[in-house]
């Protein structure tokens, strides 16, 4: 179904500069209750909302303020102890931790579903959609949503894509890597991302030896995972290369790993200002010592630093930010709660609410979560119809497929990736069939749109008011009044109840105006 042209209200919503604001809801309404007439200002008690700062700390380290969330955040006393509450992820029980059940190949072996795919039983390709729907119902579900939004920053550093017929049989398995990691130490995250199958498949390390070294791995551990462009030679990457020779996957057989000295090259290495002799012939010390080397180096303090700021604060972080971030970073062992800590406490954090556009996947989510899309598990010959399925077609749409980012770099953090005409025409789309519960239809309850009134009888300007806390944790202001009056041709003082023509068969029209503000868009 096609969404209606934006009018010129709503397009200046679309457009409009500087809004603060951030996907979510505060407060769970169900089904409308009785009320003897229409509320009036001095009878109107809104939801209990996070406070702007609260509201701008949680929607950055979260994919959508959900009432559950805001209740939460609000029992725990505020967004700062929500947040440190969030950085011991072990002390929360995660409620996503039954989906990967949902999807058997999540589940099996390397080399088995490398026989299922050349038996033409079930296609890597196939197994990998359905890990990137898993990732995607994850951030939908999980009660730890810092250690997601972490664990997708680190997927997309390190980033080894979905896509391909090798790294396939051990994609799963590094995705729990990271997310293990995600909130250690970089040392740890790095040797153990860049020494997993997964990687070495990827970037051809599993083939390089001492005779034939490959510099892919090598070249990239440099260049995108550490120090960064212009801090080295060529002469480091072939040393780089050296260093990795010996970590192996046995390709197209039986896809197990292993450290193989014989394939070792020795001899002295120098890369950078890491220097070692290299006469033993097994080099995994050597691959500890020279990645703890990197981790540490002044240049990867300021790459991580700035990449953070670049995903959480804003597209042009202040450099004064960046060496803060890169000085915590450096002074506590590359541990990364210190890192994250100091760049929520910073002003420059602060003041930059509503500066970041979303995503494609952080907006299919963030829009399931503000309607509140309960979403089944896939079963019987329709599975493929079913919302858990779909919601990965509906991203695709938007312009990216989670975790499939076809270069090493992976998927970019700015604004101007994400903000082209086809992507909001897209937005559109999305906010419009997913308000009207029109698709997905299987394998997905919607609510009903009566229970979007918050009483029987309900004045239009007071709904409008209502349904900007419910979905966008926020008051609503005359810009949003006027643009929903223009969208459903109603004035502010209409009285709306259950049989009013707008519940009938115009509230996704409602609905999808306020999810195509900025309030929504940016967080």
């Amino acid at each position: 179904m096609s969404t209606s042209p934006p009018t010129p209200t709503r397009r200046a919503l679309l457009g409009g500069a500087g809004a603060a604001g951030l996907a979510g809801v505060a407060g769970v309404t169900g089904a409308a209750p009785a009320h003897a007439g229409p509320w009036t200002p001095a009878r109107y008690r809104g939801a209990r909302l996070l406070s702007p700062a609260d509201r701008h700390l949680v929607g950055r380290f979260s994919y959508g303020v959900t009432p559950a969330l805001t209740a939460t955040v609000h029992r725990q006393r505020g967004g700062a102890r929500w947040f440190e509450r969030q950085l011991a992820p072990e002390r929360i029980a995660d409620g996503s931790a039954g989906l990967r059940t949902w999807w058997s190949g999540l589940n099996r072996p390397a080399q088995e579903l490398w026989t299922r795919q050349v038996d033409d039983v079930e296609g890597g390709w196939e197994v990998m959609a359905d890990y990137q729907r898993y990732v995607l119902l994850r951030r939908m579900h999980s009660s730890r949503q810092v250690l997601e939004v972490m664990t997708e920053f680190w997927e997309n550093h390190l980033h080894v894509p979905v896509n391909g017929d090798a790294q396939f049989t051990h994609r799963v398995s590094y995705g729990d890597t990271v997310r293990r990691h995600a909130l250690g130490t970089f040392e740890q995250l790095l040797h153990e991302s860049i020494t997993h199958p997964a990687m070495l498949v990827y970037l051809n390390q599993a083939v390089s030896t001492k005779r034939r070294p490959n510099e892919n791995l090598g070249r990239e551990l440099l260049e995108l995972h550490t120090v960064g462009r212009g801090a080295f030679t060529e002469d480091d990457v072939k040393a780089s290369a050296r260093i990795l020779t010996g970590w192996m996957v046995d390709l197209w057989r039986t896809w197990a790993p292993s450290y193989r000295p014989e394939n070792h090259w020795t001899g002295p290495v120098r890369v950078l200002g890491f220097s070692d002799p290299n006469a033993a012939a097994d080099g995994r010390e050597l691959t500890r010592r020279y990645l703890r080397y990197l981790a540490h180096h002044p240049a990867t303090a300021q790459r991580i630093a700035r990449k953070l700021a670049t995903k959480f604060v804003r597209d042009d972080p202040p450099q004064a930010l960046v060496d803060h971030l890169a000085r915590v970073y450096l002074a506590n062992g590359t541990a990364i709660k210190p890192v994250l800590r100091a760049l929520v406490a910073h002003p420059t954090f602060r003041a930059s609410a509503g500066l970041k556009v979303k995503d494609p996947g952080e907006d299919v989510v963030s829009t399931y979560r503000a309607l509140r899309v309960a979403v089944a598990r896939p079963t019987g010959a329709r599975a493929e119809q079913y919302a858990a399925n779909a919601m990965l077609w509906q991203a695709s749409a938007l312009g990216a497929l989670p975790l499939a980012w076809p270069r090493p770099d992976g998927q970019p953090a700015d604004n101007d990736s994400w903000s082209s005409p086809a992507r909001m025409i897209a937005s559109l789309e999305l906010h419009y069939t997913l308000s009207g519960g029109w698709w997905p239809k299987t394998g997905a309850t919607y609510r009903r749109p009566a229970q979007w009134l918050p009483r029987r009888r309900v004045r239009f300007d007071f709904l409008v008011d209502h349904l900007a806390q419910q979905l966008l944790g926020r008051r609503s202001d005359a810009l949003l009044l006027k643009a929903c009056c223009e969208a459903v041709g109603l004035s502010r003082r209409e009285v709306i109840t259950a049989r009013h023509g707008l519940v009938r068969w115009n509230m996704p029209r409602l609905l999808t105006t306020l999810l195509d503000s900025p309030h929504h868009l940016t967080k």
